[in-house]
């Protein structure tokens, strides 16, 4: 496979491009809380995260809209009072791209991914965002396709000349806590997993990490060069669908997804909309990739982490190295 040591060569100067701050008027008879919580809840939308990425990728490559797009589009809760928008596109490089938004008062939700073709080994991108008027969940990445603690070579390939940007926006961005051992497995060394009360400060830096982030992502696809080797391109295709297999059965927005729509169609959005291609890119279940979740009857442990370890700080040296210090 090549090398694409040009990536190797790639210079990051990172600046965070600090957005001007969001205008709000709010009613006269409101309480100075009310006022505050809605200022927290509604000041900021993801949308314009989705907008930018939509539009970096016109401008570099011919995106078409995805035939996912005729079944999943825009769907109400049960209740009537919410829309679920969902986006999906493809293009020569890219299997998938596509995009989730919950928006109300009080919470503010954004799923987005980019998913490359199994020619390619390049790394996923992977946005989750969640935002409520007390807490902001946040986890921006290029999740790694192949193992980075085990295969230097990819790590060396796509990560090392990510580091600076990682590392600037990792002090902007401070680790967020506890992270699971299974979860690790899919983080990169350039992962930002934060959490912050509502700021608008935080907000366009965290605006600022996505655009570089994603333009990164946009590099690397504009620089990879397909593989022809049948066997390579079959190990990119299980290395995705594990993935996708896994995010499908342990993603944590399940529950969100089955508060608005239930649980049947949660389901169907998680497994054939967000993690779209379980069903035709492997035949291998979510137990044989991860048979330490079988139970004695043989049914999937629902539980998030059976391995009893979680990773307090950032498990990564500043020069990408895997040191899973501070473990629990």
């Amino acid at each position: 496979m090549d090398s694409c040591s040009s990536l190797r060569c790639l210079c990051l100067t990172v600046k965070p491009r600090l957005q001007r701050s969001v205008g709000v008027s709010f009613g006269t008879h409101s309480s100075w809380r009310r006022k505050r919580a809605l200022f927290q809840a509604s000041a900021i939308s993801f949308q314009k995260f989705v907008k930018f990425a939509l539009n970096e990728t016109k401008r570099q490559t011919h995106l078409v809209p995805s035939p996912l797009q005729v079944k999943f589009n825009t769907v109400n809760s049960m209740d009537g009072k919410t829309e679920l928008q969902m986006l999906s596109f493809q293009a020569s490089k890219i299997r998938l791209l596509r995009s989730l938004s919950i928006e109300t008062e009080a919470m503010q939700v954004l799923d987005f991914a980019a998913f490359p073709e199994p020619e390619f080994d390049i790394p996923i991108f992977c946005a989750n965002f969640f935002a409520t008027t007390n807490t902001n969940i946040m986890v921006l990445d290029l999740n790694p396709l192949h193992d980075v603690i085990s295969r230097a070579d990819y790590k060396e390939r796509y990560y090392r000349s990510l580091m600076p940007l990682g590392l600037k926006y990792s002090e902007l961005l401070p680790w967020g806590g506890k992270l699971t051992g299974e979860s690790l497995k899919f983080f990169s060394p350039i992962v930002i997993w934060t959490r912050f009360t509502p700021s608008q400060d935080k907000y366009e830096v965290l605006y600022s990490a996505f655009m570089d982030y994603y333009e990164a992502w946009l590099g690397l696809i504009n620089q990879a060069v397909a593989e022809t080797d049948a066997s390579q391109i079959m190990c990119n295709r299980e290395a995705q669908h594990r993935y996708l297999t896994w995010r499908a059965e342990k993603d944590p927005g399940h529950g969100v997804l089955k508060k608005f729509i239930g649980e049947t169609m949660a389901k169907d959005v998680l497994r054939n909309f967000l993690f779209n291609g379980i069903d035709e890119l492997g035949s291998r279940t979510f137990l044989d990739y991860f048979p330490e979740y079988r139970c004695e009857d043989g049914t999937i442990n629902e539980k998030r982490s059976v391995m009893g370890k979680s990773f307090e700080n950032r498990p990564w040296d500043t020069k990408g190295n895997f040191i899973g210090g501070h473990s629990k």
